[in-house]
């Protein structure tokens, strides 16, 4: 295609500046409206200035991965709700051997889990689970939050459902969910290794710093307590609420509580232990006023039943000791009415965790017909969004609390991108670029995959990993196609790869870096700042290590 006219080129590239501006910097100062704002902007601008026509901007828009993406976002909030990511966090804590065997746990638990349930997903729901636990044993965050960040990037790249940019490729190329997996899975097992021993090497000094064994107690105040790591909830909306909880207020609601205490403990262990748990009931209510549906619902009652049964049980074992030191025998005596209406009571909280189980059996059973009608081949935008309708049916309660959850400001994103690059496209720019690095970037030589890698590399972190692939799939799979059938789906496997391990490179590579970054700045108690640079100096090596051993798998099948 060649250049447009001077009118159109100029305009197009004004309108493709501002949304490129406030896609990658989404608070700049002269107009803080955001990345979903500024796509609808560049839209707005590409129609307005006649680079493309309203019809074809409505054909830009590619109803398939928008119904691909709501498809997954419906599911893993099913997933969520049904305590999955609850379960994976407890697998990184369950019998742990220490913080190198804790950070590579972190890494093979991320990784996988964004292959299944995309990697922004898996960001948001084990940030501040993961600060708990390195908290807890006395840790530094800084190398797990790189470690999930990182290895969740790494991990995307295995599926057409990890991540966005995969999902753009597994449409457009028509490569099958099973090819996909077959094509990258390998490189992903192969360079989630390799990040976690660059994570190892490079924080071996601060993972080998050991607790102060002083009568079998760490060093300093335990900070958090078991109970708070294993009864954490991962509902996002749920971790953005607690977190807006200030924590000096935090305290002044523990202090009366804490001076009520018949014990009276001066120590400064008892009064750190005594705020923990009063925050934590704080916390546990806050999670309970966001339990929107119905299931969600009865599982806290059944906790509460469950709780009160234990109290009522603990204070009958009480009287009898109190009974037994006074040598009362008590008789057998028939059930009174209150020992009735336990056992309604124990009848009603039996009745409902069974409920609860064939809920939770029905999310996972669905979440796993999904998977496999996805690697058999069938279309993956119908059996996503059958998946989700599915699953919305079987709750037998009012959609709306779980559709609310959707992020719809992420569809209308894609769908204003879609039409800002489609109207960039019409200019001729990118094709004229690529004509001139096309020669040299070809993929049957070591060489041209070399170079390939290092424009998607640098594109992915400048103008993002998403417009990098609707910018040079197409360009790429044709200049393969040339060479034979499978180059071309050789390419779109490279162009996955390699767009998705660069989002590693910087801080702003990757929304999964961003929401890493945010959650942990904002987590309860114990907020941590990854900085800009901290994130570089490991990305830097880290993302040129991985890319380069994972070209060599991709290009090898």
């Amino acid at each position: 295609m060649a250049l447009a006219g001077t009118s159109k080129v100029v305009l197009g590239c004004v309108a493709f500046g501002i949304f490129w501006v406030l896609a990658v910097f989404p608070t700049v100062p002269f107009m803080p409206v955001g990345r979903t704002a500024g796509s609808l902007l560049g839209a707005m601008l590409m129609v307005l200035f006649r680079v493309i026509s309203p019809e074809d901007a409505y054909a830009a828009i590619d109803l398939p991965i928008i119904g691909l993406l709501f498809g997954t976002m419906v599911v893993s909030i099913f997933l969520e709700r049904a305590d999955m990511f609850k379960y994976l966090g407890n697998l990184l804590s369950w019998k742990s051997r220490g913080s190198k065997d804790l950070l590579f746990r972190v890494c093979i638990v991320s990784a996988i889990a964004s292959a299944l349930f995309t990697n922004d997903t898996c960001c948001v729901v084990l940030t501040e689970f993961i600060l708990k636990v390195a908290r807890q044993n006395n840790l530094p965050p800084q190398p797990f939050l790189l470690a999930l960040a990182t290895s969740s990037n790494i991990g995307s790249a295995a599926t057409p459902i990890g991540n966005p940019q995969n999902l753009v490729i597994a449409v457009e190329s028509g490569i099958s969910f099973g090819q996909f997996l077959l094509g990258v899975f390998p490189a992903m097992i192969v360079g989630v290794l390799t990040n976690a021993a660059i994570l190892l090497c490079y924080f071996w000094k601060y993972l080998s710093v050991e607790k102060d064994q002083e009568g079998g107690q760490p060093a300093g105040p335990e900070v958090v307590a078991d109970d708070e790591v294993t009864s954490h909830r991962f509902t996002p909306a749920r971790m953005s609420h607690v977190s807006s909880l200030n924590p000096d207020d935090m305290d002044c609601l523990s202090e009366p509580i804490i001076r009520s205490n018949s014990v009276r403990s001066t120590s400064a262990n008892e009064n750190l232990r005594s705020r923990s748990v009063n925050s934590e009931a704080d916390i546990q209510l806050a999670i309970k006023s966001l339990r929107a549906s119905s299931m969600s619902h009865e599982m806290v009652e059944v906790s509460t039943v469950t709780d009160r049964r234990d109290e009522g049980a603990s204070s009958r074992k009480f009287t009898r000791t109190a009974s037994q030191q006074r040598s009362v025998i008590i008789e057998d005596s028939p059930p009174s009415p209150a020992s009735n209406g336990d056992k309604e009571k124990e009848d009603e909280v039996a009745e409902k965790r069974w409920r609860v189980f064939v809920w939770k059996t029905a999310v996972y059973l669905i979440t796993l017909g999904m998977l496999i009608a996805l690697l058999m081949g069938l279309n993956m935008s119908w059996t996503a969004i059958t998946a989700a309708l599915v699953l919305l049916a079987l709750d037998f309660t009012d959609a709306q609390a779980c559709l609310e959850k959707v992020s719809y400001s992420l569809l209308i994103f894609f769908c204003g991108m879609f039409i800002t690059v489609d109207g960039f496209n019409k200019t001729g720019i990118p094709n004229t670029l690529w004509e001139l690095v096309e020669p040299y970037s070809r993929i049957d030589s070591a060489k041209g995959v070399a170079l390939l890698a290092v424009v998607i590399l640098i594109l992915s972190n400048v103008a993002s990993n998403v417009p990098t692939v609707l910018l040079l799939g197409t360009r790429v799979a044709a200049s393969a196609a040339a060479i034979s059938h499978d180059s071309e789906r050789k390419a779109w496997l490279i162009l996955a790869w390699v767009s998705t391990v660069a989002g590693n490179l910087t801080l702003l590579g990757s929304a999964a870096n961003l929401i890493v970054c945010e959650q942990a700045r904002r987590a309860q108690f114990f907020g941590y700042n990854l900085s800009f640079w901290s994130h570089l100096r490991f990305g830097v090596p880290s993302t040129i290590v991985v890319t380069a051993i994972g070209l060599l798998i991709v290009t090898s099948y």
